[in-house]
């Protein structure tokens, strides 16, 4: 005799009726086989720059309620949001040091990526997208550091923007684009508010589905695996048949292994910027004065290599060098695939890596310091 099949709830058959959903695609996805080291914070930091955004996202909605994006009350509105809106204060720190690690760890994980080889065939594009996700990272800093209209924010925007016409070709639409005309003007803080709070949010998150899709369809490189094994991907039939799942000396569970990491994670996070934004609030400068420059004007920290170069070099030397070192970054995987025909054992990715981390760093830390 057959046993009675389990009553199904009424609100659980309305809900099938109305969305039919294939529930086995969510079983199949909570069921995506982890490589064991990203059990190790170091190997998953992918997932700590999106906790991030979050944050991001929900602090800056927070903050649009009452911030004003004209000339004559964008430092008024930021004033009364540190002083006088109940937990203004703390919910501006929080989206000011949150955008700060956010940047940290796009440019950590980036750097784990590389040294680890994880951009190389097939997952060249992907690397490229993340190369977008950085580049999008730094303009929501620089247009958001903007919007305070301080006196060091507001000539920081118009030196950057300066710096930024003088790119071959596209500069000057760029900063037509950005200052709403051929000068600074009342438009161009609006102009920088849209691309802050509207266009590049969209183009982050439009970045990011792509770069899980990709993710998804190659998997995670499996660092301890055979090199045949890390460059090919599981093909839909082999995933469908459960190859290689489960293996518990390789793998761990997607749900609730990998997803419980990530939720101790945000949760640190969240502790973390809650401290740095009651020991370090986020600070508010003198009104912005359009006749008067400061005698010391410096970008965000994260900008400071590319300051410091610009300083070192002239204009045009420093805008091709910046040119090429963001092609470099951006079509790396390629040009290490050209080179690695030559030379198959080579490691000159090592070399490069960290030559260039040690400039970088060498110029942040020289600018700081000045």
């Amino acid at each position: 005799m057959d046993a009675p099949r389990p009553r199904v709830p009424k609100w659980l058959r309305f809900l099938r009726e109305r969305i039919p959903v294939n529930l086995e695609i969510f079983e199949e996805l909570s069921r995506e086989p982890i490589p064991n080291h990203m059990k190790n914070w170091w190997y998953c930091l992918g997932g700590t720059p999106l906790i991030l955004f979050l944050i991001q996202v929900v602090t800056g909605i927070l903050l649009t309620f009452y911030y004003v994006p004209s000339p004559t009350h964008a430092w008024e509105s930021v004033r009364k949001i540190n002083e006088e809106l109940p937990f203004g204060w703390w919910i501006r720190s929080i989206h000011h040091w949150g955008a700060n690690l956010m940047v940290v760890a796009v440019i950590l994980h980036m750097m784990r990526v590389f040294f680890t080889g994880a951009y190389r065939k097939p997952r060249e594009l992907n690397w490229v997208v993340g190369t977008g996700l950085l580049f999008t990272t730094f303009g929501l800093g620089f247009t958001g550091y903007a919007l305070v209209y301080d006196q060091l924010s507001y000539w920081a925007a118009t030196v950057g923007i300066n710096i930024a016409q003088q790119t071959p070709l596209v500069g000057p639409w760029i900063a037509r684009l950005l200052r709403g005309g051929d000068t600074v003007n009342p438009t161009t803080l609006t102009r920088l508010f849209v691309f802050h709070a509207g266009a590049l949010p969209a183009i982050m998150l439009a970045l990011v589905g792509m770069h899980i899709f990709l993710l998804r369809i190659h998997g995670i490189t499996e660092l301890d695996a055979p090199p045949e094994v890390q460059q090919t991907p599981l093909t839909v039939e082999e995933d469908r048949a459960g190859k290689r799942r489960y293996d518990p000396d390789r793998y761990f569970a997607f749900f609730p292994d990998h997803i419980t990491t990530e939720l101790m994670v945000g949760l640190f996070l969240l502790t973390l910027l809650t401290v740095m934004a009651m020991v370090f609030p986020a600070p508010l400068g003198e009104p912005a004065n359009p006749d008067e420059t400061p005698l010391h004007i410096k970008p965000e920290w994260y900008f400071f290599p590319v300051f410091r170069w610009l300083k070192m070099t002239s204009l045009s030397v420093g805008m091709a060098g910046m040119i090429a070192a963001g092609a470099l970054l951006v079509f790396w995987p390629f040009i290490e695939g050209l080179w690695q025909r030559r030379r198959p054992r080579s490691e000159a990715a090592v070399f490069v890596g960290a030559g260039g981390f040690i400039l970088f760093l060498s110029f942040l830390l020289w600018e700081a310091l000045s």
